[in-house]
């Protein structure tokens, strides 16, 4: 049995080591216990007589720890503080507590200040060790420790960790930390060894000097082991670790699981803890033996400790409460001035403040934080439960309440559309009523716990950047803020033109399902309002695309601020009614409109124009293959790299909106096409189901040959749902986006020479899939042609590409120069007076292109230019009617689908 070790006070009975067994130990130090008390002596009378209140920041060092033995030792209430605390987080503490004693010892060397001149500090005789109440440093109400406290919370530990002399612990945590701080307290307790190091355990040399020193254990808040895991610490050879100890918040249960199972190959035991400063540090541990099977849970109470569930105290379960902890390591209560420090123990029991149950297996299990809930829509949501069934769906977040909003942040913005559904199903929140924003990362306290107060101000500093971004740069340009529609004005025109009364503001045209059919239409009308679009406003959110005119100035009310006020709506109701009658812009004479646009509508008006014998333009179709290409890796498969997490949801997401395009091509053409089979005999069942390029035997064209164009597109859009649909194919393709492309068009390439026996196909063959879908990947690699690089070899495939496909040069000139545009011009001018019918044609594209071909061949023999006229009167016909027929049709669905609810 180790000699105790009695001169002098005995550091609160912490020292129970064999006077010549090592106690503190570092790569290149070894202190024993007797050289251990001897240098507490020397720094206790350097910290002077009487009770004097001491501030020490330190590291992991020998200096720091002897000075906070030798503060025990001498009776002298102690606050340990992060090494390198600056003046101005120092200021407050310093200037409501008054120490008589600062201590900075860290790498960079060790000095002690006598700072007392005021009246000297009354203590209570039991006050022994003062405590941040959390991470934040310079956070002015302490936790005030007792000498019991801390006795009885090390003795604890070392039972039922079994700590005995021949265990060394590695300090990966600060001092200053209470999970730190109770390392050392229970090792040297149990005359047992520390090793001080402030390395990081992602350095190799942490790991090197670990095992040089024959270290057994280390500890561990969450992210340490997220850290852990980017290195090579389940591979390294550690045959001294007896256990690793996890607390600080809890850890996801697979990742618990995980390291019991490396642990248990690896001959180590891994102890999952529960604590609050508020307790010493420990209050439950779970058993290692349990650490597979009850991973999630905490355990039970720890030797001389108690716990009890009151279920009065917001519980929403049976057998649900707040947890209640009673124990001799209990606070004796909280210090906010230095008058505090004279006041004895106010508790009995320590409200944790964390909601639990007890489970059929007799442990503890934490539920929630009470201080972690939001009402919102009458629901009381509980922000830990949404994070913890966001990471079972794959998804790392981080939730605080803004007043009664909720708000998650993840760590990539193609994170943001799966969160926002995942949240919506979780909780039955309308999107409307939640916000999910992209962070570079999740903020931590010095503690390595997640920092939610950062995040509360983070969420608020980018509600009032959102407010203030366009005021401030109309007030930079010397303009006056022009009444133009809000963020749910925006919405309101999204959800008319592509009929869903669910967008909000936070949908983008792609999230709402928008596709080449009604894009024309919502750019036009977008332009209307607010003026020239980015080039990705597709995927940007109709909040992010709104103006801010409408939006609060610097230093004026928020809108909540408006609409909390007597005439706070009104006042903004009368701006958007403003708006709408001032409207957006003063009128131009020339508007900008998208490439695709542009091409679109110029595409099938020589398509018409040639058919009716006009001119003789051809290579329109063909040409609008490649913009549907374009639009299509635009619309339904664009976005940054995904991780195997997401793939799944995305590659659902995906596939869903490539068959629903499809079908919004299909059943009007198909329902067209019938018809007039019915009527004039004139088509085969093949063509009417889309499927003539399949029919074996043909040697010319034939009216049969008519919708090559529409079956070429669907079919295309069919095959990129099947590639789409393989596992591993969108993370594939998210992850290198021109590559893929360029993969696809290169196989597409190969099938088109195969199929043709040569460059140039035979008619009617270089109207079939095999031959011509090489052009839907050519404009798929277009829209991920997004550097100057890529541009110029993207156009050097075009070039090698088109030429002979078609024996025609000037047909060929048409599919050139059309690509080349979209490659490199984002948008053409049009006279302002005929944006409008530029865009109209653009947008019923499709429709003139399935109807012409039974109203312009009775026309054209009498007035080719009325012909022409004809085509499109029709086919604008066609187009809004089954337009004004769908809206009318998903209208009664959804009163259907609200009135079954």
């Amino acid at each position: 049995m180790p000699t105790l070790l009695t001169r002098t006070e005995p550091a609160l009975d912490l020292l129970r080591g064999d006077p010549g067994a090592p106690a503190l130990v570092t790569p290149t130090t070894r202190i024993d216990y007797a050289e251990l008390h001897d240098r507490i002596d020397d720094r206790r009378a350097a910290l002077g007589a009487g009770r004097r209140l001491v501030f020490l920041s330190g590291g992991n060092t020998v200096e720091a720890v002897v000075t906070y033995l030798a503060a025990l030792a001498g009776g002298h209430p102690v606050l340990l503080l992060p090494p390198g605390i600056d003046g101005a987080a120092l200021e407050p503490l310093v200037g409501r507590y008054a120490p008589d004693v600062v201590v900075r010892s860290d790498s960079t060397g060790f000095e002690l200040t006598d700072v007392s001149g005021g009246a000297p500090h009354d203590f209570h005789p039991e006050l022994t060790l003062l405590a941040s109440t959390s991470g934040s440093t310079g956070s002015p109400k302490l936790v005030r420790l007792s000498r019991t406290n801390v006795r009885s919370n090390a003795a604890s530990i070392s039972e039922y960790l079994g700590l005995a002399p021949d265990d060394r612990a590695a300090t990966t945590l600060p001092l200053g930390y209470c999970y730190g701080l109770s390392v050392v307290n229970s090792h040297l307790r149990s005359g047992a060894s520390v090793s001080l190091t402030d390395r990081s355990i992602v350095e190799p040399e942490f790991w090197s000097e670990f095992a040089a020193v024959g270290a057994t254990s280390f500890a561990g808040v969450p992210y340490t082991f997220e850290l852990l895991e980017t290195t090579d610490f389940a591979a390294r050879d550690l045959p001294d670790l007896r256990y690793v100890t996890q607390a600080g918040g809890r850890l996801a249960p697979e990742r618990v699981r995980a390291l019991a199972r490396l642990g248990r190959e690896r001959g180590f035991d891994v102890v999952v803890m529960y604590g609050q400063t508020e307790a010493t540090a420990r209050m439950a541990y779970l058993p290692p033996a349990l650490a597979e099977t009850a991973a999630g849970a905490i355990g039970v109470p720890i030797p001389g400790g108690s716990f009890r569930i009151d279920e009065r105290v917001g519980g929403g379960a049976p057998g649900e409460g707040e947890l209640v902890y009673s124990g001799p390591n209990v606070m004796m209560g909280y210090a906010e001035t230095s008058a505090d420090l004279e006041r004895g123990p106010e508790l009995a029991e320590l409200r944790t403040g964390d909601l639990a149950r007890r489970r059929e297996d007799g442990l503890i299990e934490i539920t929630g934080r009470l201080s972690r809930f939001v009402k919102s829509f009458g629901l009381r949501l509980d922000l830990d439960r949404i994070e913890r069934l966001l990471a079972d769906d794959g998804l790392e977040a981080r939730t605080v309440a803004q007043g009664e909003r909720l708000i998650a942040f993840v760590l990539n913005d193609r994170l943001a559309d799966a969160a926002r559904a995942a949240i919506g199903r979780h909780t039955g929140l309308p999107a409307h009523a939640f916000d999910v924003r992209a962070i570079a990362e999740f903020p931590r306290t010095a503690n390595g716990k997640p920092d939610h107060a950062a995040l509360r101000a983070h969420a608020e500093l980018l509600r009032a950047t959102d407010a203030t971004r366009r005021w401030d740069a109309d007030a930079a340009a010397g303009d006056s803020p022009v009444l133009i529609p809000s963020a749910e004005d925006l919405r309101d025109l999204y959800a008319e033109l592509l009929g869903r009364p669910d967008a909000t503001v936070d949908d983008s045209f792609a999230s709402l399902d928008g596709d080449s059919l009604n894009y024309v239409e919502v750019a036009l009308r977008l332009e209307e309002r607010i003026g020239a679009l980015p080039a990705d406003w597709p995927s940007r959110s109709i909040r992010s695309l709104a103006p801010a005119a409408s939006r609060t100035p610097p230093g004026e009310p928020s809108d909540e601020a408006h609409d909390a006020s007597p005439q706070g709506g009104r006042t903004r109701t009368r701006a958007r009614r403003a708006a709408d009658t001032v409207g957006a812009l003063p009128r131009r004479r020339i508007a900008r409109l998208e490439t695709s646009v542009v091409l679109r509508a110029v595409a099938i008006v020589l398509i018409v124009a040639t058919h009716a014998d006009v001119v003789q333009l051809k290579g329109g179709a063909h040409l609008l293959l490649a913009v549907a290409g374009f639009n299509l890796a635009r619309f339904r498969f664009s976005g940054p790299a995904v991780s195997a997490a997401e793939e799944r949801h995305e590659r659902r997401r995906r596939v869903r909106g490539l068959l629903r395009s499809a079908a919004l091509i299909a059943v009007p053409a198909v329902l067209w096409i019938g018809g007039v089979a019915l009527v004039a005999r004139t088509y085969d069942p093949a063509t009417v189901l889309l499927s003539n390029w399949m029919v074996p035997g043909a040697t010319a064209w034939s009216e049969q040959w008519q919708f090559w164009f529409l079956e070429a597109l669907i079919w295309s859009i069919v095959g990129l749902a099947v590639l789409f649909a393989v596992p591993g194919v969108t993370r594939l393709e998210r992850r290198y986006p021109y590559a893929s492309a360029l993969a696809v068009l290169a196989i597409a390439l190969v099938v088109r020479y195969v199929v043709s026996g040569g460059i140039t196909p035979p008619s009617p063959m270089r109207y079939a899939l095999p031959a011509i879908a090489w052009l839907i990947a050519l404009g798929w690699l277009v829209a991920r042609s997004t550097t100057l690089t890529r541009r110029a070899a993207t156009s050097a495939v075009a070039l090698a590409t088109v030429p002979g496909f078609f024996g025609d040069p000037v047909r060929e000139g048409i599919v050139i120069g059309g690509l080349g545009l979209l490659i490199w011009v984002t948008s053409l001018p049009v006279p302002a007076a005929l944006a409008g019918a530029v865009g109209t044609a653009a947008s019923a594209s499709m429709f003139v292109y399935l109807t012409h071909w039974q109203v312009y061949p009775p026309i054209e023999e009498w007035s080719p230019p009325l012909a022409i006229v004809a085509s499109f009167a029709v086919g604008l016909a066609a187009w809004w009617a089954w337009g004004r027929a769908t809206g009318w049709l998903g209208r009664r669905r959804r009163q259907r689908t609200r009135a079954a609810a």
